[in-house]
């Protein structure tokens, strides 16, 4: 059950901004590799933007950006998409062509707060932008 942020009001997760100087290819991963939709897309070429809905209410927003050089790991550390298919995600993505940087595994974290061991599957790849992206699998959270 989703609890409300006492000061945000609804909180959560909206969105990551990425830029990329290749639109196309950053559409294509992540509209017809990972199943995101457009949502809201605005400016025009080479300036587009767009929000692409990853599922329940959060989007991933892009920026196109012909001058962008995308810095050593980026601001982001990473970013993580919930999934309930990881494995057949992790092959989505390696048929993309795409670097996968932490291939599929089981992992148990080790709570600090008396939650007890959280068992949880991930992988990581690099996105078409050298943006680093956690898929991760688990009922705990």
């Amino acid at each position: 059950m989703a609890v409300p942020n006492p000061i945000l009001g609804g909180g959560g997760f909206h969105h990551v901004c990425v830029k990329t100087r290749d639109w196309s290819r950053t559409m294509q991963f992540y509209k017809d590799v990972l199943g995101c939709t457009e949502k809201i897309a605005w400016r025009a070429e080479p300036q587009r933007a767009i929000m692409l809905e990853t599922g329940d209410g959060n989007y991933m927003e892009v920026f196109e950006d012909l001058a962008y050089t995308p810095a050593p790991n980026g601001s982001v550390f990473h970013f993580a998409f919930r999934t309930t298919r990881l494995d057949d995600v992790a092959q989505r993505v390696r048929d993309f062509g795409a670097k996968i940087t932490i291939e599929p595994k089981d992992v148990t974290i080790a709570t600090t707060n008396g939650q007890g061991g959280v068992p949880i599957r991930i992988f990581f790849c690099e996105g078409p932008n050298g943006e680093s992206i956690e898929f991760f699998q688990n009922s705990a959270t």
